[in-house]
């Protein structure tokens, strides 16, 4: 019985050292794509591939790419390949090569690569992770509703959420309390985009645990399970994620979300509400196929069932221009103010900006009015470039592409990483890459500098379709904030400021506080 046994243990340790060896050879052959295909790599180790320190949360992914692009940059490469675990990243180096892949050559690079479900994790199928046929659909239907005169038609809600904001700051420097900036400026932008994608006033800046805020935040919010399914997302084929029915949507945002939209779609369509929000837009999409320009939320005369939104791909956009909107720019925001307070000489001159354009407005925020305030904007874009929200831009390779000027062809399913933050603080693009300088996007220097070198938003057919929504939004932000209040780097903010490393977007560790003084 005992050799039995014996025998048993001896013949199952065999079988797992065979496995485990067999492992160990494929990763070490699959390390070595990037050598056989002729592109310059690194030095990816056993399991982590190049990216060790990040799955050790030692510096966030942004930082990891900046790192890779500053190591081909200095031996002269004009791209390079890297290993997110096993799987291969190309990452181009020269704007040209970046130009090729997000317009040039798009037909070649059409998606992002995101992994979703749009079975198992409805709210995953939104414009962003959508790829090939129902992304250009999907596309084409909501461009309509990200226009000018769209956007315009919404610039009201955004200038009434700015009275919540001042009393919030008004009790911060009455009682000389150090502002958490960025929570204050998240329940604002809650707030906005509640009332324009659902309809719903929030009250986030009256209540920090209202709802919307609560399961927002939730989203964003990083623990272990979440940081271990984004590992497996970066470094696992799709199809394994898929097989396994792996969400990245919490259940109960999940819930929340879905549960709220429905209720506002049965409601608004049971009474036939209008109102000028994204909503109403969604609405018109879902009954009627189009997006027009009257108070309509159905027609029974028009035939739409091919063209129209399910209630799910309804949801998946709602959910996510929510997402977008409310943290993309409670973080830009945030950034900003933390420049302006570090730098008093730009912020005073862009309070200067900022009162003397609302004096030809009767000192009210139109829309009109943020259109003109230039410097503002100089100073959004240099902090975009600083701080971008999404340090790595992804794409696919749909079919094979030969790489421009070489013999190399990258395969059909190459995943790409477009190290952005590497770009946006190249010192050959922008001088003094680490200075906060509005004047790095004065006319002349965005001239003078090659294309593809600023890229928050992504560049090409598949830009930010809310790239104008959300610099709106941060302009009345900011307008409402400088106007009324001078704004100093409180001793609570940790400095030197160091990028949290198990945030998906690029946010201060410790988070950033501010004196406020109230102005006359």
């Amino acid at each position: 019985m005992s050799l039995i046994t014996d025998n048993l243990t001896f013949n199952l340790v065999a079988i797992l050292a065979t496995i485990l060896v067999g492992i160990i050879v494929y990763f070490k052959w699959q390390l070595s794509y990037w050598d056989r295909l002729g592109v310059p790599s690194l030095n990816p180790v056993l399991f982590f591939g190049d990216i060790k320190d990040f799955i050790l949360a030692k510096c966030t992914l942004g930082e990891q790419f900046k790192e890779f692009y500053g190591k081909f940059k200095s031996k002269g490469y004009k791209h390079g390949g890297i290993f997110l675990g096993p799987k291969p990243f190309y990452v181009p180096v020269d704007p040209e090569l970046v130009k090729h892949i997000m317009q040039k050559d798009f037909q070649h690079f059409v998606n992002h690569g995101n992994y979703f479900d749009e079975d198992a994790d409805p709210l995953s199928g939104h414009l962003f992770n959508l790829e090939d046929a129902k992304w250009k659909n999907m596309r084409i239907k909501l461009t309509p509703t990200f226009t000018s005169g769209k956007i315009k038609m919404m610039f009201q809600t955004l200038a009434d959420c700015t009275r919540g904001l001042k009393e919030i700051m008004d009790h911060s420097a009455l009682n000389h309390a150090p502002a958490d900036i960025k929570d204050i400026l998240g329940r604002f932008t809650t707030d906005i985009i509640g009332s324009v994608a659902f309809g719903i006033e929030c009250n986030s800046l009256k209540d920090p645990d209202a709802e919307f805020r609560k399961y927002g935040r939730k989203v964003f919010e990083v623990g272990f399970i979440d940081r271990l399914k984004t590992i497996c997302i970066l470094s696992l084929p799709h199809p394994v994620l898929r097989f396994f029915k792996l969400k990245f949507t919490k259940s109960d945002v999940e819930k929340f979300f879905m549960s709220a939209i429905r209720d506002t779609v049965n409601y608004r369509e049971k009474n036939n509400i209008y109102r000028k929000d994204f909503m109403h837009l969604l609405l018109q999409l879902k009954n009627r196929g189009f997006v027009a320009d009257d108070g309509k939320v159905t027609d029974e005369k028009e035939n739409v069932k091919e063209k129209a939104l399910t209630l799910n791909e309804l949801s998946a956009q709602a959910f996510v221009f929510f997402l977008a909107g409310f943290e993309t720019s409670s973080t830009t925001m945030t950034w900003a103010l933390y420049e302006l307070a570090t730098n008093q000489d730009v912020q005073e001159k862009l309070r200067n900006e900022i009162n003397n354009v609302l004096n030809r407005y009767d000192n009210k925020l139109t829309y009109e009015a943020m259109m003109e305030m230039t410097y503002m904007e100089k100073v959004i874009h240099e902090t975009l470039r600083k701080y971008p929200p999404l340090p790595i831009l992804t794409r696919k390779c749909n079919k094979d592409y030969t790489i421009p000027n070489t013999s190399i062809k990258l395969s059909r399913g190459t995943a790409v990483g477009i190290p952005v933050l590497a770009l946006h603080t190249d010192p050959e693009y922008y001088s003094n890459p680490e200075k906060f300088d509005p004047e790095h996007f004065s006319e002349e220097n965005v001239k003078t500098r090659p294309g593809f070198t600023w890229l928050p938003f992504g560049d090409g057919p598949r830009v930010c379709i809310g790239l104008r929504f959300g610099m709106l939004q941060s302009k009345v932000g900011l307008t409402a904030l400088l106007k009324n209040y001078k704004i100093k780097l409180s001793k609570k903010t940790e400095l030197p400021i160091k990028l949290d490393p198990k945030s998906f977007i690029t946010t201060a560790k410790g988070g950033i506080w501010l004196d406020v003084e109230k102005l006359d």
